[in-house]
C-alpha cells in the first residue's frame, strides 16, 4: 500500500494535515520530562512506590505516613488496606480485613510503637472508631469517640499523637480537631477561627518539637500551634494561581529545618513554605509523567527530608528530595 493511501478518508479527502496537527498537539501537550519541569527548583524526583508485597499495583493511594523510629513507610490505598514498606521502599506487610482493618482513613504511631488507625463504620462494624494495634501489629482495642457535640456522626479521618500521648483526630469538614487522652477519653476540641467563626478542618500533624499543624481546605489556611496548643500563626492564600491554595489536603513538615510542604488536590501541586509560613516555590502540576500529579491527596516528609506525595489518580506514591 502506498503511503499516500494511508492518509485518505473513505470519502476520498486527503487528511495529511489532520494527522500532522494531531502529532504536533501530542508533542506540545505531553508533559515535559521531570528534568525540564523542575529545572532550577530545589527538589529532585527520586522514585515512585507502585506495588505491594505481592507485586500487585497499589490503587488510588490516599494516605502516606513516614515513621521516624523504624523508618518505615505506611500507605493506605483504595483496597482498604495498610501497606508497610521499609525505608528503601521494599513492601514487607499488609494489614487488611483479616487483621481488623476494614475502612482505614488515616493512622499514626505513638512512641511505644502502638499503631492507631482511623476507621469509618461499615456493615461489619457500623460505628466509626480508632483501632489500636500493638507494636507487633496485633489488634488490642477500639476507641469510640464520644463526649462532645456531633460525636455520633464524627468520622475520624487523620490522626496525630503528641509527646504526652494525647491523640489528635481530624474529621473531614468538622470545625476543629478532637483531642483524646491515651485511654480514648475526650479532652478538648482545638478550633481555628476566622472572623469569630470556627472553620472546618480536615488534617492534623505534629512535628518533632510538638508544634501542631491544622489544615482547612475550606479557607485554604494552615494553622500552627505550639505544644501547649497556643496559636502561633497561620499561612496560605486561597486561589487558583501560582503560590495560591485551591483545595489543600495535607501538610508535611521537614523536622530538620521547619520547611512545610502543602499538597493541593485541585491545583495538582505541592506548595513549599519556610518555617515561618513564607511562600518559597511550588512543584508538580497536572500530568502523568515523573514529577507530575493527578489529584494528590496526602504528603509526608521523612527524617532524611525526602518528600512523599500520594499521587492518587496516578496510582503511586512519588518521592522527591530537596537539593541541599
Amino acid at each position: 500500500m502506498e503511503l499516500e493511501k494511508i492518509f485518505i478518508l473513505k470519502n476520498g479527502f486527503l487528511f495529511k494535515e489532520i494527522i500532522l496537527m494531531y502529532i504536533l498537539c501530542n508533542i506540545l501537550f505531553t508533559p515535559f520530562p521531570l528534568d525540564a519541569q523542575t529545572q532550577g527548583l530545589p527538589v529532585t524526583y527520586l522514585d515512585a512506590i507502585r506495588e505491594d508485597e505481592n507485586g500487585e499495583k497499589i490503587l488510588y493511594p490516599s494516605f502516606i505516613f513516614t515513621e521516624p523510629t523504624m523508618k518505615e513507610i505506611y500507605i493506605i490505598d483504595h483496597e482498604a488496606r495498610v501497606i508497610i514498606y521499609t525505608s528503601d521502599f521494599f513492601p514487607i506487610f499488609t494489614l487488611s480485613k483479616a487483621d481488623g482493618v476494614y475502612m482505614p482513613q488515616g493512622l499514626t504511631i505513638d512512641k511505644s510503637g502502638n499503631l492507631y488507625v482511623a476507621q469509618a463504620g461499615l456493615k461489619e462494624n457500623p460505628k466509626h472508631r480508632l483501632s489500636v494495634f500493638n507494636a507487633c501489629l496485633k489488634w488490642t482495642r477500639d476507641i469510640y469517640l464520644k463526649g462532645f457535640e456531633g460525636a455520633e456522626s464524627f468520622i475520624p479521618y487523620r490522626l496525630a499523637v503528641d509527646k504526652k500521648g494525647d491523640i489528635y483526630v481530624a474529621s473531614y469538614s468538622f470545625p476543629g480537631i478532637v483531642i483524646l487522652n491515651n485511654d480514648g477519653q475526650f479532652i478538648d476540641i482545638l478550633s481555628p477561627e476566622e472572623e469569630g467563626r470556627k472553620v472546618n478542618v480536615n488534617y492534623v500533624t505534629i512535628d518533632k518539637e510538638g508544634r501542631i499543624y491544622i489544615v482547612s481546605e475550606e479557607v485554604s489556611h494552615i494553622y500552627v500551634y505550639d505544644e501547649n496548643r497556643k496559636f502561633l500563626f497561620k499561612f496560605g492564600d486561597k486561589g487558583g494561581s501560582t503560590g495560591k491554595l485551591s483545595r489543600p489536603h495535607a501538610v508535611g513538615v521537614d523536622n530538620r529545618n521547619g520547611r512545610m510542604y502543602v499538597v493541593d488536590y485541585m491545583r495538582h501541586t505541592v506548595n513549599v513554605y519556610d518555617k515561618d509560613g513564607k511562600y518559597l516555590f511550588e512543584f508538580g502540576g497536572l500530568g502523568w509523567g515523573e514529577g507530575w500529579f493527578q489529584y494528590p491527596k496526602d504528603i509526608a516528609v521523612d527524617s532524611q527530608g525526602r518528600i512523599f506525595v500520594a499521587d492518587t489518580f496516578n496510582d503511586r506514591i512519588e518521592v522527591f528530595k530537596p537539593n541541599e
